[in-house]
């Protein structure tokens, strides 16, 4: 896709506005979707599910591993529950639950976790997950998707529903530019997507660090340095062939995500290219920090997870 857009022109829809819409969706084509929330409906949107379905949604209130327990025996009857509320929440409050009763069992649990990252803004460090991608993927047979706007989020919420399995989906509280409206857009678990081809370096990113990453790519671009941008929507199963191949072709490697860099997509890079490719990988993310109250651009700039942080950052290290 063309780089060189302007992102201001376009609208800004938080990631978790689409899947409260494509549950709602998928409930009017499956009568086996249920929702699960555990008090947040209105925060998670699966409220517009139970306006349209209050017989298949079920609030567990604040009780998020009996959230869990409900969504296993549901999936073990048959029925497709998609179980929602912060990534704080069902990651850390819901972990043993999670790994013992949906993942051991392989059971087909979907789990919308939203508010993740330091995005989440002024509620705070105890609200801002940034560990969830590194508990969820040590899970033997869970998925985990990360998408990058609302199309992004439509398709993966779809994908999630069509795997057969548990899945981890994270969304955002902060409204993201829609620049995935084109025409030859399509979503695939467990393939990255080549936004911008390059031959200098490798930029790895996932979720809201996408767009960030694009404009950076833009900034580097100024500077004589032609970056490669790949999106990793999927960080479980991570797409192991691009990841390598892209390496092998820039021999530097850049990863951005909005979430620890201990267990996130720059470990899951890492891990493949120690073993098929070894390259020198520079990993931004949170650096070993809990976030910290505030507006959540203001945030993201601070810890350097926006366009200008992300150039600075790259351009140190080269």
């Amino acid at each position: 896709m063309p780089v060189s857009r302007n992102f201001d022109e376009l609208p800004r829809i938080a990631t978790r506005e689409g899947y409260g819409s494509t549950l709602v969706e998928l409930g009017k084509e499956d009568k086996n979707v249920v929702a699960l929330d555990a008090d947040l409906a209105a925060a998670t949107k699966t409220c517009m599910f139970a306006k349209e379905f209050p017989d298949r949604h079920i609030n567990c209130g604040i009780a998020e591993a009996n959230m869990a327990g409900i969504a296993a025996g549901l999936a073990a009857s048959g029925k497709i529950p998609f179980m929602s509320t912060f990534a704080m929440f069902v990651s850390g409050r819901a972990y043993e639950q999670i790994r013992s009763s949906i993942g051991y069992p392989g059971l087909n649990v979907k789990i919308g976790a939203t508010h993740a990252g330091i995005s989440v803004g002024e509620d705070g460090a105890t609200h801002q997950c940034n560990e969830d991608i590194a508990l969820m993927r040590s899970i033997p047979g869970m998925a985990v998707i990360n998408p990058s706007d609302n199309i992004e989020a439509i398709a993966a919420v779809r994908a999630a529903y069509a795997y057969k399995g548990p899945v981890y989906m994270r969304f955002g509280r902060l409204a993201v530019p829609v620049f995935n409206d084109r025409e030859d857009y399509q979503f695939e678990l467990g393939k990255g997507i080549v936004l911008r081809e390059g031959k200098d370096l490798t930029i790895f990113a996932t979720g809201l660090c996408v767009v960030e990453s694009i404009y950076a790519a833009e900034m580097l671009a100024a500077d004589g340095i032609d970056a490669e941008l790949i999106n990793i929507h999927t960080i479980k199963p991570l797409d192991d062939a691009l990841v390598a191949a892209s390496a092998a072709k820039t021999g530097r490697v850049f990863t951005v995500e909005e979430h620890s860099v201990i267990g996130g997509l720059g470990a899951a890079v890492c891990e493949t290219l120690s073993e098929k490719c070894p390259t020198r990988v520079t990993r931004i993310g949170m650096n070993d920090v809990f976030g910290e109250s505030g507006p959540a651009l203001e945030l993201l700039h601070k810890y350097g997870l926006d366009a200008e942080g992300i150039y600075k950052k790259i351009k140190a290290a080269l």
